[in-house]
C-alpha cells in the first residue's frame, strides 16, 4: 500500500491545470489527480493492481472514507484513465479532483434589508428555537474573524487547502455566507442571520481565488463532521460528485446534515438525486425561481437568493444575489431543527425540512423547488413531533440466481421513507461487505465458501437504527473445476499375449489420477481378485490348477470425480 495520507488537509494541491475552456461541461482540475472508490468487499492490494493496470497509484484515502486519491504519471490523459476506471467491475466510481468556483457574490444596492427572513417565517420560528446548543459549519473561503456580528458566533475551524489553523477569509465570500446562516441575534449590531443563535465553524476550503477542489470539500465535511458540527454548509455546485456524496453520507452517520447550493448557470444540470445532501434552488421576492438558479432532480429545496442583506468582509454590510445564499438560509433552518430536536437524526431533519416546506410550482416534488421553498416556522414545529417507524426495504437487484465462480458483482436496491444509512451484504449469514453510499454494490470472492448452495440477503438500516432484510437470493457455488478425464490404468505383468506355465504368476496393475483415486479392482476370469486405491495392486496367481485356454485379466480404475477407465490383457495356458 502507497504511504497513507494520515488526513486529506494534510495533503498540499499542486497549482490547478485547466481545462480546454473551463466550460461547466469542461471545469478546471487538479492535474495529474483522480478521486477513486472501490466497490465493497475488494481488497486492498486488488484494487491496486486494478490501479498499477491503468497507471495509477493509490497515494492514500481521503481521512476516514473509503475514496482513494490516485496520482497518475505525467502524460495520461485524466478523463480517459477516469472513464476506463469508472469501468472496471471493482471501482464504484472514479472522476476527477474538479476545481469548483462559489455559487454567487453579486452586490446588488437594491431591496429591503433581511425581507427573506420573514418570507420563511424565521421571526415566529425564533419563539421557539434561535440554534443554541448547534454548530454551522461554513465550508468556503474562510470567515472574517474580527466581524462584529460574526466574531462572538465563531468555534475554531480549519483550513484543508493549506492545512493550517488560518481560517481568515481571502474572497469576502464565505463572510457573507457565514452571515446569512448566523450571524448573531440580540446584539445590537447590524442583521441577524437564520440562525442567530448557532454557533459557525469556519472551514477554508479554497485558494486565494476562491476556488474549491472536490477533495478540500470533501475533507472539510470530514474535519467538520469529526469536530462537532451538525449541519454544513456548502456554497458550490457539488451534488454529483461521488466523492462528495460519499464525505456527506459520513456527516450523515453522525447525525450531521449537508446542504449545497444548485449554482447559477440557468440549467437543468442533469444530476441525479441523492438522499446525502440537500441541494437548494434559488427563489425571489415573489416565490418564483430565479431566471439564473440551476434546476433539476438532484433539487430537495428552495430559499430565497436576491437581494439576501448579509455580512461582508471587513467589517461591513451589502447585499448579495446567488444560490451561494440560498444555501445557508436552508442550512440555518436545520440548525433551528436540532438545537429544538437535538436527537433527530440527519434523515429525519431532512425529512421535516422538505415536510414542512411550502409547495411552490407543480404539486409535490418537481425541478423547480424540489419539495418546496423551505418555511422555517413550520419546521421547526413539525420537528416536535417527528418520529420514525418505518423500517427500510432491500432487494438484490443481481444476481437473481444461478451458478457463480470467482469475484462477482452484486447490486443492491434499497430505499426508506427518511434515509438508508448503510447496507450490509451477508453470504448464509456471514457479513461479506458493508456500503454506505448509493448506488449500492459489492464485490463477493465466492472462494471464500466450499461450492454448493449459498444464500446471499441484503439488510438496509435507516437513520432510526430500524432494519430491512431483502429476500434471499440462492446461488450455486462451483469454482472447483470439472474433472472430465479418466485415470491411466495399465497392467505391467504378465503381458497380453503370454504364455502361462503352471505355479506362481504375479499380476501386477497400476493406475494414476491427478485429483486422486477412490479405488481400484483387479479381476481374473471376471472375478475380483485384488482392491485398493494406491495406485497399485499385486495379486498371486497360482495357475497350477486354471484350466488350459484363454484367460482375461482386467483391472478397473475410478478417480474422486467418478471418472473410470479399464485395461486387460489376455493370456493362455
Amino acid at each position: 500500500m502507497a504511504a497513507t495520507i494520515a488526513a486529506l488537509y494534510l495533503l498540499l494541491l499542486p497549482p490547478p491545470s485547466l481545462a480546454a475552456d473551463g466550460s461547466l461541461h469542461n471545469p478546471p482540475f487538479v492535474a495529474g489527480r483522480l478521486l477513486v472508490e472501490s466497490k465493497a468487499g475488494v481488497a486492498d492490494h486488488e484494487f491496486q493492481g486494478v490501479l498499477a493496470a491503468h497507471g495509477g497509484k493509490s497515494a492514500g484515502k481521503l481521512k476516514g472514507l473509503n475514496v482513494h486519491v490516485v496520482t497518475l504519471p505525467p502524460g495520461q490523459s485524466e478523463r480517459d484513465v477516469a472513464a476506463r476506471l469508472a469501468r472496471h467491475p471493482h471501482v464504484k466510481f472514479a472522476e476527477l479532483d474538479e476545481l469548483v468556483a462559489p455559487d454567487g457574490m453579486t452586490n446588488d444596492p437594491m431591496g429591503t434589508s433581511e425581507w427573506h427572513l420573514a418570507k420563511i417565517g424565521a421571526p415566529t420560528a425564533w419563539d421557539t428555537s434561535t440554534g443554541a446548543g448547534t454548530i454551522i459549519a461554513i465550508l468556503d473561503s474562510g470567515v472574517d474573524p474580527t466581524h462584529p456580528d460574526l466574531a462572538a458566533q465563531l468555534v475554531p475551524g480549519w483550513n484543508t487547502w493549506d492545512n493550517n489553523g488560518n481560517t481568515a477569509d481571502v474572497t469576502g465570500h464565505g463572510t457573507a455566507v457565514a452571515g446569512t446562516a448566523a450571524a448573531a441575534a440580540n446584539n445590537a449590531i447590524g442583521i441577524v442571520g437564520v440562525a442567530g443563535g448557532a454557533r459557525l465553524m469556519p472551514v477554508r476550503i479554497t485558494d486565494t481565488t476562491g476556488y474549491a477542489s472536490l477533495s478540500t470539500i470533501a475533507a472539510g465535511i470530514k474535519w467538520a463532521a469529526d469536530h462537532g458540527a451538525r449541519v454544513a454548509n456548502i456554497s458550490y455546485a457539488v451534488t454529483g460528485s461521488p466523492t462528495i456524496q460519499s464525505a456527506a453520507q459520513y456527516m450523515r452517520s453522525k447525525g450531521g446534515v449537508v446542504v449545497v447550493s444548485a449554482g447559477n448557470d440557468g440549467i437543468d444540470t442533469g444530476v441525479a438525486p441523492t438522499d446525502t445532501m440537500i441541494t437548494v434552488s434559488a427563489t425571489d421576492t415573489t416565490d418564483a425561481k430565479t431566471s439564473w438558479s440551476n434546476y433539476g432532480t438532484a433539487i430537495g429545496l428552495a430559499a430565497p437568493g436576491v437581494h439576501i442583506y448579509t455580512t461582508n468582509r471587513g467589517g461591513g454590510y451589502g447585499y448579495c444575489v446567488g444560490t451561494s445564499f440560498a444555501s445557508p438560509i436552508v442550512a440555518g433552518v436545520a440548525a433551528l431543527i436540532i438545537a429544538r430536536r437535538p436527537d433527530l437524526t440527519a434523515a429525519q431533519v431532512a425529512s421535516v425540512l422538505f415536510g414542512s416546506a411550502d409547495d411552490l410550482g407543480t404539486v409535490g416534488k418537481d425541478t423547480f423547488f424540489g419539495y418546496g421553498r423551505v418555511n422555517a416556522q413550520a419546521a421547526v414545529a413539525a420537528a416536535l413531533t417527528t418520529t420514525d417507524t418505518m423500517p427500510p426495504s432491500a432487494t438484490i437487484a443481481s444476481p437473481t440466481g444461478g451458478t457463480v465462480a470467482g469475484s462477482i458483482s452484486i447490486d443492491v436496491n434499497a430505499s426508506d421513507n427518511i434515509g438508508v444509512t448503510r447496507v450490509e451484504l451477508k453470504a448464509n449469514g456471514v457479513l461479506v461487505a458493508t456500503d454506505t453510499t448509493p448506488p449500492y454494490s459489492f464485490v463477493w470472492n465466492t472462494a471464500t465458501l466450499p461450492d454448493g448452495s449459498a444464500t446471499l440477503t441484503a439488510v438496509a438500516y435507516d437513520a432510526s437504527g430500524l432494519a430491512g432484510v431483502s429476500a434471499p437470493v440462492v446461488v450455486n457455488v462451483k469454482n472447483t473445476a470439472v474433472d472430465t478425464t479418466v485415470p491411466t490404468v495399465a497392467i505391467t505383468n504378465p503381458a497380453s499375449g503370454s504364455q502361462l506355465g503352471s505355479g506362481t504368476v504375479t499380476v501386477t496393475a497400476t493406475a494414476f489420477d491427478a485429483g486422486g483415486l477412490s479405488s481400484m479392482k483387479l479381476y481374473v476370469d471376471g472375478v475380483v481378485v485384488a482392491t485398493g486405491n494406491a495406485g497399485t495392486l499385486n495379486y498371486a496367481w497360482n495357475t497350477t490348477s486354471v484350466a488350459p485356454g484363454t484367460h482375461r485379466i482386467v483391472v478397473l480404475a475410478k478417480d474422486l470425480a467418478g471418472n473410470a477407465a479399464t485395461k486387460q490383457v489376455s493370456v493362455t495356458k
